[in-house]
């Protein structure tokens, strides 16, 4: 097959030297890339769909399909091999990392440089801060990662998590949940959610994890590849990362145009929610570092050593795994 490409290549290129009187460099084929998102489009992908958009993997030579994720997670279709890239979260991905069942992942860029996530609540009413919560209706995933964390900013403050109502999370949208009174607090990530609050008017009160634990400050989402794609072809990794450090680049130097391509590629999202969430983005996606992507394995590990500590990992996470920096553009 390679031969017979090689061959249509360079007939191709003699043609064109007999016409125009020179020869003219033949492109080198396309790589495919297949890239598995977290979820639905949001504003953690637009550097994807900026990339896309402006031909920047076309220009790298790939060719890149964003397919949603299988109900198992897009952890499993990297790992597979199915997708050679794909959108994770540092605490979720700690279950694979370690063990017989080990997943063949690596984290190869931070999305965004700081954990945006922490609680959200009706404002007013005494939950600006985590003791706040004693007595009050928390949404829970009841994950057992979760509730750790949930009790150590607690306790932290003063309070006691015994005291705070767990209620099976059913929220889809945190505006309705808040506004109905079914719930009085839940955990968002809020360069969507707590955006979106704002966006629909809505008074509430927020405290961020990283600011009670700095801990917490771990790297939520990331960008996962296949290990055996990385050992095999890690000019192909460092041409994608490339290019999508370009959309990323573009999406902080220009959130308006950047909420207007990811709202082409997915028209069913709310124009002014996407365009908040992206200028706040904007400013978080790089944050204070210079280079794009890049894991501090200050706090990586720190996140994973608490979690070692607190016995909430079925065996240690060594220092140092899950994450490369290898693979970035400077």
């Amino acid at each position: 097959m390679k031969k017979r490409l090689f061959a249509a290549c360079l007939a191709g290129v003699l043609a064109v030297g007999m016409i125009g009187g020179g020869l003219t460099a033949c492109a080198e084929e396309t790589k495919d890339i297949t890239f598995v998102l977290d979820w639905t489009p949001n504003t953690n992908h637009t550097g994807l769909y900026v990339a896309q958009a402006k031909g920047y993997f076309e220009e790298a030579g790939l060719n890149v399909e964003i397919v949603q994720p299988p109900e198992d997670g897009a952890e499993l279709l990297v790992a597979s091999g199915k997708a050679e890239f794909g959108v994770s979260f540092q605490d979720t991905m700690a279950p694979a990392l370690i063990g017989d069942a080990a997943l063949p992942i690596t984290a190869v860029a931070a999305l965004i440089q700081h954990n945006t996530s922490g609680i959200v609540s009706r404002a007013g009413e005494g939950m600006d801060t985590p003791k706040g919560l004693e007595g009050k209706k928390y949404a829970t995933w009841d994950l057992e990662v979760e509730k750790a964390m949930m009790q150590n900013v607690v306790e932290a403050d003063g309070g006691d998590f015994s005291k705070v109502e767990l209620i099976p999370s059913t929220v889809t949208d945190e505006v309705s949940a808040l506004e109905s009174k079914s719930v009085d607090a839940i955990w968002i990530f809020y360069a969507w959610a707590g955006i979106a609050t704002e966006v629909a008017g809505l008074d509430t009160d927020y405290f961020a994890f990283k600011d009670i634990n700095e801990v917490f400050d771990y790297y939520t989402p990331v960008l996962i590849a296949n290990n055996d794609f990385l050992a095999e072809d890690p000019e192909t990794a460092k041409a994608f990362l490339n290019a999508l450090k370009k959309g990323y680049e573009d999406a902080i130097a220009d959130p308006e145009e950047a909420a207007e391509i990811l709202c082409a590629a997915a028209p069913e999202l709310s124009e002014d929610l996407v365009l908040a969430s992206q200028k706040y983005l904007a400013d978080q996606y790089k944050a204070e570092v210079d280079q794009w992507g890049y894991i501090d394995p200050e706090r990586w590990n720190a996140f994973y050593n608490w979690l070692n500590e607190n016995g909430l990992t079925e065996e240690e996470i060594p220092e140092n795994t899950g994450f490369s920096n290898e693979y970035l553009p400077e």
